[in-house]
Formats: C-alpha cells, sequence, structure tokens
C-alpha cells in the first residue's frame, strides 16, 4: 500500500500529533516564512507528480511523509492558509474504480493504536507492504481488467502488464464476478526490514507499470498481495480463506486477529525483523466488519489504520554549520542539527567525510537533510532534501592552509587542529596519559595557559589549583600523569609529536641521527616511498618541531 498515497487521504491529524521530529515554531519574518513554505510546498507537488503521473520515485516514503509533516508545521506556525493536501491530483487516469481505494490513515505511536483499538472488536493485523496498488476485475472467471490506484477513483488501464505477471491468476476455478484491491510488489528473498530498508523495491515496481511493457524476468519479479475484498461478505478470516481457494495465497499467513495493543506490538516487531519475501512500511489493522463496499470513499475509512515501522530516515533542519580541523590538517564539515530520533537515539549532529563533499552539496543553515544510521550506531547524512531560501555566508577554512606540520600554536583558527594534535599527544596513540583527554586540553586552553604543544610540561600544582574545574584531586592526579611523561620512551614521544608513519623503517635511539636523513636515505627504508620519505624528511626539518624537540631535550627525555 503506498505510503504516499494514503498519505493524501490519512494526513488529518493535528499539528502536534504529526511527528515524532516536531520542532519549535521558526524564527523567520513573514517574508521568509511564506517563501520557505512555497518553496517546500513546490517541492512536494515535484515529487508527487513525477510518482504519480511519471513512475518515478525521488524520495524515501518516510522522507516524504516527514516533510508533509514539516509543511503542515509551518503553515501552523505562520498561521498560512492550509489546503487539503493532494498528492494525487495529476495522478487520476481515464479508467474509473467500480469500488474507491479508501487509503489510510496513519497513527504516529504506540499510544495512538491503543486509543484506536480502544472499544473496537474483532481485530486483525496485516503487514504494510510497500508496492503500489491495483484493483483486479474478474468476469466469468476470467481476468478482464487491471486499473492502478490513481487518485482513488480513476486509474490507469494496467490490464497488458498485468496478463504477463504470472503472480496474477488469469483464470479462476470459478466462473465469478469478482473485484479485489491488492498490492504489486518486487519479489525478494528473505528480506529483513530492519536491516535492509526498501532498497527502492515499490519504485522499482512502480516504474515498470508505468512503462506498460515488461519482460519476462520483470514479470517474474513481481508479486501480488491483496489486502481487500472488497464485496467479499463474512468474517475477514472467512474472506481470506475464500480468496486462498481462488488462487490469492499470499494473504493468509498474513493475517492475524489480535486482542489487544501488546498483540499488535508483538506482530508489528516480528514483521519488522523477521524474512519477508517483500518490503513493508509498518503493519495494517483491519477491523472485521466493515460498510458495504458502495459506500466506500477515496478517504481515510475509521475501519483500518496503519501503524508504520520506525524511520529509518529522519528529516533535520540543519541550525550551523561548523569545520573540525584534525591532527594531520584533514577538514571535516560538522552540521549541527534540530535534534531528531532514529532507532531511539537523538540525532544532534552529523559530520561529512570531507571538505569537497560539502563544498558539491553546499549545505547551509535552514538547509532540510535526510540522516540514517550507518551500522545502526554512526549518525549520517544521506543528501540535501529543501534549499533554505536564503543562503547565509559561511566562513570556509582553506584546505591549503592546513596541512601535518601547520598549528603548532592555539591561534582562533588554529584551535581545532592544535586541540587535535594535543588529544593524540595525550591518547593511546601516543602518550597515553592517564586522566587527560580533550575535556583537559579545553580547560586548560581556556586559561591561556597553553601557547605550545608542550606548554603544560611546565605547569605545576598551584597553577592547576588555581584553575576552575581542577580540584585537589584532580589536580595531583594531572600532574601526576603529566609528569609521567617524561619518563615515557623515544619512540612513543615520536609518536605523539605526530611523526608520520614509518612502517618497517629502522628507528634510530635519537632524535639528532634521525634528524640528519635526508630524503633519499629515508626512501632507502624498508616501506618508504617517496611520498612518505618527503613527509618524513619535512618533519624533521620543521622549525616548529625542531623547537619541539630542543623543549623535550631541556626536559630531560630519553632520545632528545
Amino acid at each position: 500500500m503506498l505510503p504516499s498515497l494514503h498519505l493524501s487521504f490519512g494526513f488529518l491529524l493535528t499539528f502536534a500529533c504529526l511527528t515524532a521530529n516536531a520542532t519549535e515554531c521558526p524564527d523567520w519574518p513573514p517574508g521568509r516564512a511564506q517563501n520557505e513554505i512555497t518553496a517546500l510546498q513546490k517541492q512536494i507537488d515535484l515529487w508527487d507528480d513525477n510518482y504519480h503521473r511519471q513512475g518515478r520515485s525521488l524520495i524515501a516514503d518516510e522522507l516524504y511523509d516527514q516533510s508533509r509533516a514539516r509543511l503542515t508545521e509551518w503553515q501552523h506556525c505562520f498561521d498560512s492558509p492550509r489546503p487539503p493536501a493532494e498528492p494525487l491530483r495529476t495522478a487520476g487516469g481515464t479508467i474509473p474504480h467500480p469500488i474507491a481505494h479508501t487509503g489510510l490513515e496513519k497513527l504516529r505511536d504506540g499510544p495512538a493504536v491503543e486509543n484506536w483499538l480502544r472499544d473496537r472488536t474483532d481485530i486483525w493485523v496485516q503487514p504494510k507492504v510497500d508496492g503500489v496498488a491495483v484493483t483486479l476485475i474478474y468476469h466469468k472467471g476470467l481476468l478482464a481488467k487491471a486499473i492502478s490506484r490513481g487518485d482513488g477513483v480513476n486509474g490507469q488501464d494496467w490490464t497488458a502488464s498485468a496478463r504477463q505477471i504470472a503472480a496474477i491468476p488469469q483464470r479462476l476455478p470459478q466462473p465469478l464476478d469478482l473485484l479485489v484491491q491488492g498490492e504489486l510488489y518486487w519479489r525478494l528473498t528473505a528480506h529483513i526490514q530492519a536491516k535492509a530498508g526498501s532498497l527502492n523495491a515499490r519504485a522499482t515496481v512502480a516504474g515498470l507499470m508505468a512503462r506498460k511493457e515488461l519482460n519476462a524476468e520483470q514479470a517474474e519479479r513481481i508479486g501480488l498481495f491483496v489486502w481487500d475484498w472488497p464485496q467479499g461478505s463474512g468474517s475477514l478470516s472467512a474472506r481470506v480463506s475464500a480468496l486462498d481457494e481462488l488462487g490469492f495465497p499470499s494473504t493468509a499467513p498474513y493475517s492475524q486477529p489480535i486482542k489487544a495493543f501488546a498483540d499488535a506490538e508483538r506482530w508489528r516487531e516480528h514483521w519488522y525483523r523477521t524474512p519477508l519475501p517483500f518490503t513493508s512500511d509498518g503493519v495494517v489493522l483491519r477491523q472485521d466488519q466493515r460498510p458495504p463496499a458502495e459506500r466506500w470513499q477515496a478517504k481515510p475509512p475509521y475501519w483500518s489504520v496503519a501503524w508504520k515501522y520506525p524511520f529509518a530516515q529522519a528529516l533535520a533542519e540543519v541550525r550551523k554549520v561548523h569545520f573540525k580541523i584534525g591532527r594531520t590538517g584533514r577538514i571535516t564539515p560538522v552540521l549541527d542539527l534540530t535534534p531528531v530520533k532514529l532507532d531511539d537515539r537523538q540525532i544532534k549532529r552529523v559530520s561529512l567525510s570531507s571538505l569537497r563533499r560539502w563544498q558539491e552539496l553546499d549545505i547551509r543553515p535552514g538547509d532540510q537533510v535526510s540522516i540514517s544510521l550507518a551500522g545502526l550506531t554512526i549518525p549520517r547524512l544521506d543528501g540535501v532534501i529543501l534549499r533554505s531560501t536564503e543562503r547565509p555566508d559561511i566562513q570556509v577554512p582553506l584546505a591549503a592552509d592546513f596541512h601535518q606540520l601547520s598549528c603548532w600554536q592555539p591561534t582562533p583558527e588554529c584551535r581545532s587542529q592544535f586541540l587535535a594534535r594535543l588529544t593524540w599527544l595525550s591518547g593511546k596513540q601516543g602518550l597515553a596519559l592517564p586522566h587527560v583527554g580533550p575535556g583537559t586540553w579545553e580547560k586548560l586552553l581556556e586559561t591561556g595557559r597553553l601557547n605550545g604543544l608542550l606548554d603544560w610540561l611546565t605547569l605545576d600544582a598551584q597553577e592547576l589549583a588555581n584553575i576552575d574545574g581542577f580540584g585537589e584531586r584532580s589536580s595531583a592526579r594531572l600532574l601526576n600523569s603529566f609528569n609521567s611523561a617524561r619518563q615515557q620512551p623515544f619512540a612513543r614521544w615520536l609518536k605523539a609529536l605526530g611523526l608520520p608513519p614509518t612502517g618497517q623503517a629502522r628507528l634510530a635511539d635519537s632524535w639528532q641521527e634521525l634528524a640528519q636523513r635526508n630524503t633519499e636515505q629515508w626512501q632507502a627504508e624498508a616501506g618508504i616511498g617517496p611520498g612518505r620519505a618527503a613527509q618524513l624528511s619535512a618533519f624533521f626539518r620543521d622549525p616548529q618541531v625542531l623547537a619541539l624537540s630542543e623543549t623535550l631535550r631541556v626536559a630531560g627525555v630519553d632520545g632528545f
């Protein structure tokens, strides 16, 4: 069942219920607010037209849903006109549905589901198959017509393609006149939604059906899930059993009776994490009994609702763009976000892989971006969903200014790389100083006591005790850590200072001997190529590094 189609009819929740990731109203003047609302509406219109008229899905369903929620949120914030959502206005075809497709209202969370279940009996749950909706009409047992969902009232003629799809019975075992509504889906093997996501499967089927021509392989990959027999009588279980006998067997295994919310929750979790032959984006709850089909309308009915799975991708607004400069001068853009939830985790920021990627995407504060979790733990930027109508200027560091030998002092533009140098120096890759981490260096930097990479070597107990945040006990521990650094071996000190990787090269036990090697001598060592040899030679000749080596010599560190 198409999420975006159901949304057009089911987006009836109040503003407070729209999304778990709802944010406070933006601080925009009226003019900008109207521009942002108009821009988002135009983007949604473009998505709608591409999907419903051209069979192309430009955005994941859950991001589409969140974008519509964001639009309603902004309209509410600024008291902007809120016309009914009409994503299907370009989707209608020329073939009328004898019985309307009703769509589904989406319930936002468990409490909403519990409220819907209250005072209802004889409820069934089914997976919400992620495909394209279709009406199949049989006359005297023979497939007579297949109609696309369209706008729920009129659709396109899909009969020619339907005759090629093996999953659609071409002849029923009985000469019946019959109409069923269901979902054409892309067949998968042991698909686990929680792990693999939707894989763009729905868009694949939508695109193939829009072409109106299928080859044998494509037709074989399309399955059918019949989710309703509008004119079928009796209970849902009786209708499902009858459909099974008529050649529509896929519905029965995925139709389960429930008594309480816990049952719905259990089946939702089960189908979310269990291998299935299709993608699904939630579950559908259905009452056993419903009104006569002739009374159905193209809008959400009261007798069935959808409860979707947790977001795999979240829509987030960019609050700020800043640039983290690492120890070696690598620049990593970081986006501060309006907090969003993914898999019960609150995401406040996400880093981009490189400065070049940020430049290609040109992300600015106010942009709407999509976020997911890589490996279920690490926030990842997937793309830009909507650009803000205003493009504020951003101070971007020049890549040429930062490298392995830059930023040995904490000047304003160098603070990030300098702090990264200190963090490396005290970390497990360097001196492995106990009780010393990024927070320690941040505090010392704020006091102005660190103007060079090794200034901490001369700090005494009284200086530390006078710094806010360092108590007597923590000052003593810190001083012990700093003093222990003097006894660290020469090799560890080299790594702590940022010596480029040496591979299998032979390292001498003294600074003077290493500093005397030229590029050719470094390249003669095992595992050292021309580029690395040049880096090593430059490291030992850099004036800032030479000054550090002299500081360590005076401090009595072995090897210097």
